[in-house]
């Protein structure tokens, strides 16, 4: 993989396929991953919760 980096911050560029893999451990791809299912499980959590109050009434 070559890497390039931004000029103005000097940050690393990363392609999008590269940020998306499956990687285990503490690294970028693993951060990204943890926040997606966080905000899946939060939203099917508020979801159930919606619905067994809309039941219950």
């Amino acid at each position: 993989m070559e890497s390039s980096v931004d000029d103005e911050t000097g940050t690393e560029l990363v392609s999008g396929t590269e940020l998306n893999a499956w990687r285990r451990g503490f690294t970028p791809q693993a951060e990204i991953w943890n926040g997606r299912l966080a905000m899946l499980g939060l939203s099917v959590g508020l979801s159930v919760l919606l619905v067994a109050r809309l039941a219950s009434h």
